[in-house]
């Protein structure tokens, strides 16, 4: 499998998990929660923490409707996604800003475009890597202007068919992006366990052979843990500050300390993978000749008086002649006395 580099970062089979913690757009429009979100996912041990840059009118037509889920979080059925995105946009000087703190707190700065200006503007400001949404999967002239900008995607896919990954890293590719990931997604908010189809995943990895993923909008850790445990090379999750907060995303983010024990969970996990050797453990050695058994005498046995499976047993302490041998044993004669419980040597 290929692997990805962004920023200092590896991603790809042998490396740890990416984990990217999302703050979308759960700033709510300040620039000063915004920092804060940055201290949450640095403080929490995520390696990167990704924004959303975008230009509403550029994005939405003034009619859209909302989403199902954003009426209910936004309490607010008759606005237009365009109104509620307005309320949630930063400046282009805002993520400039944000960057730089992010550069200060040694955390990567990503940022999900929607428009070709957010594009522009997120190359010049030397973004690592793109993280295209799942929405943009079909919008092929807009992935083929991000792939002209060389720079690695990471690209979900909720929604979506295989053909439909196809023909999107098709369009990546004829523009010389070789640098890609593909994170499996399903795009509801929350997504219940059922629909999740975390073997999607492995789908992605034999069709395309590239570092997979997770961008996991289930409620909880369970998810993204057992991706990590299938192979996921990046986990992306949406955070906040509180759920309590307004706006559309807030009520199904990890809250602080459940964004530290899911990075601290993935890191446990990707430890216990292991290499897939069976041996031994370091750790699990020493118990070797506690728990493991001996061929033993079962009564006095006398020299020269054959082994047989009347006068031998087996029993705790490993320390002797290994079980294993038994047949071995069997029908020899006994070179001294031995008394019953006596370890056979």
């Amino acid at each position: 499998m290929k692997t990805v580099t962004i920023a200092h970062k590896t991603i790809g089979e042998g490396s740890p998990v990416f984990i990217i913690a999302e703050a979308g757009c759960n700033h709510n429009g300040d620039s000063g929660l915004a920092k804060r979100l940055v201290d949450v996912a640095a403080e929490a041990g995520a390696d990167a923490v990704k924004f959303q840059t975008f230009i509403a009118d550029e994005l939405v037509t003034h009619q859209a409707e909302k989403a199902d889920y954003q009426k209910i979080n936004t309490g607010n059925g008759n606005e237009t996604q365009c109104a509620m995105l307005k309320k949630l946009e930063l400046s282009f000087d805002n993520f400039k800003t944000l960057k730089v703190y992010c550069e200060s707190k040694d955390i990567v700065f990503l940022s999900t475009p929607f428009d070709s200006r957010s594009v522009d503007f997120l190359d010049e400001l030397e973004i690592p890597a793109f993280k295209i949404a799942s929405g943009e999967i079909t919008n092929i002239p807009f992935l083929s202007y991000i792939a002209c900008k060389k720079k690695p995607v990471i690209l979900s896919t909720g929604m979506s068919t295989l053909e439909e990954v196809e023909k999107a890293e098709e369009a990546l590719r004829q523009t010389h992006n070789a640098e890609l990931v593909l994170l499996h997604c399903t795009s509801e908010y929350p997504a219940p366990a059922e629909d999740v189809n975390l073997r999607a995943m492995n789908t992605l990895y034999h069709r395309f052979k590239v570092p997979v993923g997770l961008s996991d909008h289930t409620l909880g850790i369970e998810i993204p843990l057992a991706a990590v445990a299938l192979g996921a090379s990046v986990i992306e999750k949406h955070f906040t500050l509180t759920k309590d907060l307004p706006g559309p995303d807030h009520t199904l983010s990890l809250e602080p300390q459940e964004l530290i024990r899911l990075v601290q969970s993935i890191r446990s996990v990707e430890k216990a993978l292991g290499d897939g050797i069976k041996a031994p453990a370091e750790s699990e050695k020493y118990i070797i000749d506690t728990a493991r058994k001996s061929i033993v005498a079962a009564t006095n046995i006398k020299k020269g008086e054959p082994f047989s499976e009347h006068n031998l047993t087996v029993k705790r302490p490993g320390t002797g002649m290994s079980p294993a041998r038994w047949n071995d044993v069997l029908g020899r004669r006994a070179e001294r006395n031995f008394k019953a419980d006596e370890l056979i040597e």
